[in-house]
């Protein structure tokens, strides 16, 4: 996978995963159910694993 590649699939994830974050902030002072947040929450959760599973899988072949 090229760099350009990596660096965009990484700016993609913290993206998705800002954006998750936010919603859920909003989500929760809005006074959304208790599912809504916890689905929200959930799918924050799998973000942050696959981004650390990339960030680890890349490092070895990443040079700043």
């Amino acid at each position: 996978m090229s760099a350009v590649i990596q660096q965009r699939r990484l700016d993609d994830l913290v993206l998705q995963l800002n954006g998750l974050v936010y919603v859920r902030a909003l989500l929760e002072t809005h006074g959304a159910s208790a599912a809504e947040l916890t689905a929200h929450s959930d799918e924050i959760t799998r973000v942050r694993a696959e981004l650390a599973r990339f960030t680890k899988a890349t490092a070895g072949g990443t040079h700043g």
